[in-house]
């Protein structure tokens, strides 16, 4: 049996494994063989979305081993999200259903709210929706998603881009509490105010974009490439990649790299036998820029828009 990664408690008890993998930009075949190979790693965590366009093919993989013996659909964390357009409330269940009915799955395990912000619907077709935005407020949103958990259709639901003040609007108006917020969250923007206000309301961080979206090319980000980060990865035997995932694990953060490389994926994994020391989170923790790369700046003049505030 392949080593698994350890788990965190969430609020409501529910169990969620430490580092996961992120499909974001995974297509087609691409996700499916992604998934798979996560899960012969010993990957127990997936994390996919209605917008990602692949749940059919996550779905697929997870089934597949399932069949296989490989894993029991109690052993994997699974997390999808409620795209922008399905935001009015009459929408929502019917949108759960559909990423349901793609997984091919009985149940999720997370359910998110991928953007506070919600965008006018067309039809179930225009997955990404257009810069139509709409002021249905988050929080009727969140009460139609709270349903899903009566139903028994997922077992957890949160967060996703939300910043502290709407956070804390969610907590103060639910009747089921968020256990997550998943946020961009790397060693360049490091979300140290917000990590602290996710603590101390009971959620957990988990982080996509991890890696900040590398561009070898351009050699960057520093704490990828840098001259002070190879020094970091020699002294540990690790990539810069691997020191990286452990800085944000070491901090509490649930980190959720992509790759659809099978040595990347298993690369990504194997950061459970070792620990940064005190001195060299100090270190890691200079890289913060204070910059985001994803900062869904089509949306920035909207009410809900999550980034206007410090944090």
């Amino acid at each position: 049996m392949p080593k698994v990664a350890p788990k965190i408690k969430l609020s409501n008890g529910q169990e969620m494994p430490i580092l996961g993998l992120g499909t974001w930009k995974s297509y087609e075949s691409e996700a499916y063989q992604a998934t798979c190979d996560a899960i012969d790693i010993g990957y127990r965590h997936i994390d996919t979305a209605f917008v990602y366009e692949n749940e059919h093919e996550v779905g697929k993989a997870i089934r597949e081993k399932i069949d296989q013996g490989v894993i029991r659909r109690e052993d994997v964390f699974v997390t999808t999200k409620l795209g922008g357009i399905h935001h009015d409330p009459p929408l929502v269940e019917r949108a759960f259903r559909m990423s349901l009915s793609n997984l091919g799955l009985d149940y999720i395990d997370l359910y998110l709210m991928h953007m506070p912000i919600g965008q006018k619907f067309h039809n179930d077709n225009n997955v990404h929706g257009t810069l139509e935005l709409t002021d249905v407020d988050y929080l009727d949103t969140w009460r139609e998603m709270e349903k899903l958990v009566d139903l028994g259709l997922t077992r957890s639901i949160g967060l996703s881009n939300f910043n502290a003040a709407q956070t804390l609007r969610v907590l103060e108006n639910c009747r089921i509490k968020p256990v997550v917020n998943q946020v961009e969250c790397h060693p360049a923007f490091q979300q140290e105010q917000l990590r602290q206000h996710a603590k101390q309301h009971g959620l957990i961080i988990c982080a996509y974009c991890p890696l900040a979206r590398p561009q070898p090319a351009r050699h960057w980000p520093p704490f990828l490439y840098d001259e002070r980060a190879q020094q970091l990865a020699k002294k540990y035997g690790r990539s810069s990649a691997q020191i990286c995932l452990r800085y944000l694990i070491q901090i509490g953060v649930v980190p959720l790299p992509k790759s659809s490389n099978k040595k990347r994926i298993e690369e990504n994994f194997n950061v459970f036998d070792f620990e940064l020391q005190q001195e060299d989170l100090a270190l890691m923790q200079k890289y913060h820029t204070g910059v985001r790369t994803v900062p869904f700046s089509g949306m920035s003049g909207h009410k809900y828009y999550p980034f206007n505030d410090q944090f």
